[in-house]
């Protein structure tokens, strides 16, 4: 009788308990997740709130509410990403169009890749093989020896929201990007870029005349530095994202025209298989003599176009680039991802053709480079 007593006395404590207790799952373990602010998720159609999209499955032994609610897909093809914008911190999702270069292009290759201290950076293959290669767009079929070809090299990319998904959208493949090593998303929108058919430069931070007034930003490479310390913030950037042709200064006055500092940059830079652009900006650059002395495939931009941003500088400018190119037989011409810029360039792209000049990639401007 006591054990029939304590049963029964058990029995009437759990009914007492369901009726008290709101627990539709009858004590089962429940997996519970937590939500970032600002991301309630909206009631399904049963009425049932759905899970985050972005929480992991629970484990089978634990219970979970309704499905997640699919999420707004980007327009077809499309890429939808989050950029941080550099100078404010400022998040914004953009969705990317889908790939308009036309040519399918080869994935990073891991044999091309060097492991150090701050992640993977380029190396010339076992086989031989160069970065500046195998990542290298095909030139038009029009771009020969005796056409007028340019070159244009659009750089800035990867740190304002707006200006990225701007060139993306209206630029064509043909034209080379360039890359500041400080985006937040700066490997997906890379990827992004040379899936339309872009061949990327990596922008390398280097010292102005001005510095420390003007500062490119952290590990700018600086003429008080020792070679070894330039070229470990030279593999710091190199290893911000992969599948570039190359490098090109950003700004660097003072570091190009400092024979012991550009010289160690640049002998990296040959050791890596990739190519060297100049920007143009520093007429004291001193990068055209070192890239002879150790046969790095180079080329320097002829005109800076939006020099003073406007729309009939740019027009000028964009006039002597053409004369430049018809003279020489080819000329590279630089610009920023400003948005007249990009708007500039759109149309004067569209009319080029027209005038007998042939756009090509960068790299095919810089594979015939002889020392000096």
């Amino acid at each position: 009788m006591p054990i029939a007593a304590l049963l029964g006395l058990c029995m009437a404590g759990f009914v007492g308990w369901a009726f008290v207790v709101d627990d539709p799952l009858g004590g089962e373990p429940v997996a519970v997740i937590k939500l970032p602010s600002g991301t309630l998720p909206a009631a399904s159609a049963g009425g049932a709130p759905a899970a985050s999209p972005s929480a992991e499955a629970p484990a089978a032994d634990k219970s979970v509410a309704a499905a997640p609610a699919p999420a707004a897909a980007p327009p077809a093809g499309g890429q939808t990403i989050t950029i941080i914008d550099g100078s404010t911190g400022k998040r914004q999702e953009v969705t990317l169009p889908a790939g308009g270069g036309g040519e399918k292009v080869a994935a990073v290759e891991p044999h091309l890749l060097e492991a150090t201290r701050h992640g993977h950076v380029p190396r010339i293959g076992l086989d031989g093989a160069r970065p500046s290669a195998a990542y290298a767009r095909k030139p038009p079929a029009g771009a020969t020896a005796q056409s007028v070809r340019i070159a244009l090299v659009v750089g800035g990319l990867g740190v304002s929201a707006t200006a990225t998904a701007d060139a993306m959208r209206k630029l064509p493949g043909v034209v080379t990007f360039g890359f500041v090593p400080y985006g937040g998303d700066i490997e997906k929108l890379a990827a992004k870029a040379r899936s339309d058919g872009h061949e990327l430069l990596l922008q390398l931070p280097m010292e102005p005349f001005e510095y420390p007034d003007n500062d490119p930003g952290p590990q700018t490479l600086l003429t008080s530095l020792t070679s070894e310390q330039n070229v470990d913030r030279m593999q710091w950037a190199m290893s911000r994202m992969q599948g570039y042709v190359g490098i090109i200064n950003y700004m660097g006055g003072r570091f190009t025209s400092t024979e012991t500092a550009i010289g160690p940059v640049l002998r990296e830079v040959a050791k890596r298989g990739l190519v060297y652009v100049d920007d143009g900006s520093s007429p004291r650059s001193l990068a055209g003599q070192f890239a002879g002395a150790n046969n790095l495939p180079f080329a320097k931009a002829a005109v800076v176009l939006d020099a003073v941003p406007s729309n009939a500088e740019m027009d000028r400018a964009l006039a002597k680039l053409e004369a430049t190119a018809r003279e020489a037989g080819s000329a590279v011409g630089v610009a920023r991802a400003l948005p007249l810029s990009i708007e500039r360039l759109a149309q004067w792209i569209k009319q080029a053709e027209g005038r007998g000049i042939v756009l090509v990639p960068i790299t095919t401007l810089t594979a015939r480079a002889k020392p000096s």
